[in-house]
This record gives structure tokens, sequence and C-alpha cells, in this order.
């Protein structure tokens, strides 16, 4: 009774304070530049996680998805996928990053001992090689250059450098250890939209790499790892609604047709979708803020998320700031599609370009 009594004590003065909001007047959204040179564009693509395809998914049929996004000529591309250096930072704080080290960060051991470099000295390295990369570089550069990437803990790039060789030159030498041939050809088997989409994609484009900038958040609290079994319990519970049955529903209808581009496409078209926002924050996150555990999982999780969010988009950010006036693709699971348009859109100098536009093969979006 007590603790029902503290809920909706808490729930009344959460009903008090939205009431009492404040909207700022200024907004950063209504005041674009720039004033000279070409704009920031930014397309974000919602992404399946390739891995969740059915078993007998063809990957041959992303081809006709390849050659649209091919069409709109990125010449930056990110991905959900957290960088080398963010990884070895990581690494030195267990405690707070344990669980996200060994769920998203991969082993540099065998690049490491094949180049002799750890990933700070093979992310310095990758700086050095690419400023100095001429136009047309030999196979052998781009074999020492892959190399390099996968000891930086950079795996999709490197795989991009590897895509750029010829079939015949894609091979060990004095750079490329066979061991770390095997690593690369096993990436460009992997069912992931980084490794059959964005590498490819890259590689078509003559991009020399791709950009990782996702960033999980640790966990600093003892009494939230304490209790992660609680924690993911009341989260699942929250996912079950109407909203997610609805999107379960969409997914099942869309995923029997995946064995074909025209299937492909259609399902990337939906996932992107103005309305998906909405029915993906109804299904998790606005779920989640209706939480009414004492401990407030819903909004330790919605938390998370949005730190997380924002961090991605800082990074997208950063690429473009040291890139002005370029298109760059923003590769990323679709839960995020619509935070990460909300955020860029805050930016002065980010222009949103539309993904349908991309995707129906409109003349307009090749501009």
């Amino acid at each position: 009774m007590l603790r029902t009594i503290i809920v909706v004590i808490a729930m009344l003065f959460g009903a008090a304070a939205r009431a009492a909001d404040y909207t700022p007047s200024f907004d950063p959204s209504k005041l674009k530049g720039p004033e000279v040179g070409p704009p920031n564009q930014v397309l974000v693509l919602g992404s399946d996680h390739l891995r969740n395809f059915p078993a007998d998914f063809d990957p041959k049929f992303l081809g006709q998805l390849l050659d649209r996004l091919q069409a709109w000529k990125p010449q930056i591309i990110t991905i959900e996928a957290i960088s080398g250096t963010q990884c070895d930072s990581m690494r030195r704080y267990p405690k707070q990053y344990g669980d996200v080290v060994k769920t998203y960060c991969r082993d540099t051991t065998v690049a490491r001992d094949a180049t002799g470099l750890d990933v700070p000295a093979a992310s310095v390295e990758v700086d050095r090689l690419l400023a100095d990369l001429s136009a047309t570089p030999t196979a052998a550069q781009r074999r020492h250059l892959a190399a390099i990437f996968l000891a930086a803990d950079e795996p999709i790039s490197a795989l991009v450098q590897w895509l750029r060789l010829p079939a015949n030159e894609q091979i060990d030498d004095q750079h490329m250890h066979p061991s770390l041939v095997a690593i690369l050809k096993g990436l460009a088997l992997k069912r992931s939209e980084d490794a059959l989409i964005a590498a490819p994609l890259a590689a078509r484009l003559g991009l020399e790499r791709v950009f990782s900038i996702d960033h999980h958040p640790g966990s600093s609290s003892d009494a939230y790892e304490s209790d992660q079994k609680a924690y993911w319990e009341t989260v699942q519970r929250l996912w079950d609604n109407p909203a997610t049955a609805a999107r379960s529903t969409q997914e099942k209808a869309l995923f029997a047709h995946l064995n074909s581009d025209e299937g492909v496409l259609a399902r990337y078209r939906a996932l992107n979708q103005p309305d998906q926002a909405q029915l993906v924050y109804e299904s998790d996150f606005g779920a989640a803020m209706k939480d009414p555990s004492p401990q407030f999982y819903g909004r330790n999780y919605v938390g998370y998320w949005e730190t997380r969010n924002l961090r991605m988009v800082s990074n997208i950010r950063q690429v473009l700031e040291d890139t002005p006036g370029k298109r760059l693709l923003s590769i990323v699971g679709a839960s995020h599609k619509g935070y990460f348009e909300a955020y860029l859109n805050m930016m002065h100098d980010v222009h949103l370009v539309d993904v349908e536009q991309v995707l129906s093969g409109s003349p307009a979006a090749q501009n």
C-alpha cells in the first residue's frame, strides 16, 4: 500500500511539473546556413540488423538498394559501430564498460601481432597513410592499409580497402599476413548491414573508409548493475504492447518477400516511412516512460537511449565539422532514425535529405 501511495504521489508531482514546462524561444533548426558554399546534406537510412533476416536470405538481393544509395553519391558513410579508439579507452574502465566491451568491441590480438601496432599506434598510422595516399594507390598499399585498419579496430574500413582490390590482388604479402586475409574473407560474408551494405557501397563509390559513430554509455551505478535482471524483465514487459505487435506484423509481411531486389527495397522503404518514428516510440521508449515501478527502470532505459543517440549524432556532426559541404549517409538501426533526424535537424549546418526520394529513384534526389 505504501509503495502504491508513493507511486501515485510521484505521478501527481510529475503531472504538475509537465504543466509548468518551459519552452525556449530560441530554435536552432530555424537558423540554417551556410551563407557561402555547399550545405552539409545528411541522409539517415534506418536499417534492420541483417543478422535478424531469415536464414535463407541471399545478400545478392541488396543490389537494388545499393544502386539507389550509390546514385545519391554520398561522400561520407557512417555506421552503427563503436570506434577502435573508443573501445581502447573503454577497456581501461572495466567496471563501467566491461559488458559493452565484451558485446560490441573486437579482439585485435591477431592484427596487433601481425602488424606490431596496438590500437592507438595503428590509429595514428591510419591517419598518416590516408594523408599520404595517392589518387591511384598500388594493390600493396591497399593491403597494407587494410592490415593497419584491422589493427586500429576499424574492421569495416579494412573491408572497404579489401573490396577495392581486384580479386586476384586479395592475397597475403609482407604487410597482409594470411591470418588477416582469413579475417577479411570472413568479414565479407558476415550477415550485417556494415559488411553487406556500408562496405560494398563505400568501395563502389571509391571511398577510402567508413566512420564508426556508435557510443554506448557505461554504467556507474552499483545499484543498477546489481539489479540488471529486474531491470531488463521490466523493460521487456513494457515492450509487450499493441504498437510492438503492429511492428511485428509489418515485419512478418515484408520478410516473406525479402529474396528479391524489390522485396528488400520495399522493406527499407517501409522502415523509413515518416510514421515509423512515432510507432517505434509508442512500442518502445514511450512505453518505457509509462513504467510504474518505484525504481523507474523505464526512465533509466530512456535516459540510456537518449544519451546514446545524442553522442552518436555528435559524432556525425564532428565528421561534418572536419569536412564541410559533403553528402553524408548514416546507416543505423531503424529505432535510431527518428531521433537522429530530430537531433540533426537542430544543427545550423545540417540539411536532411528525404530517404523516400532516394529509395524511389527520384531524379530530384540525385541533385
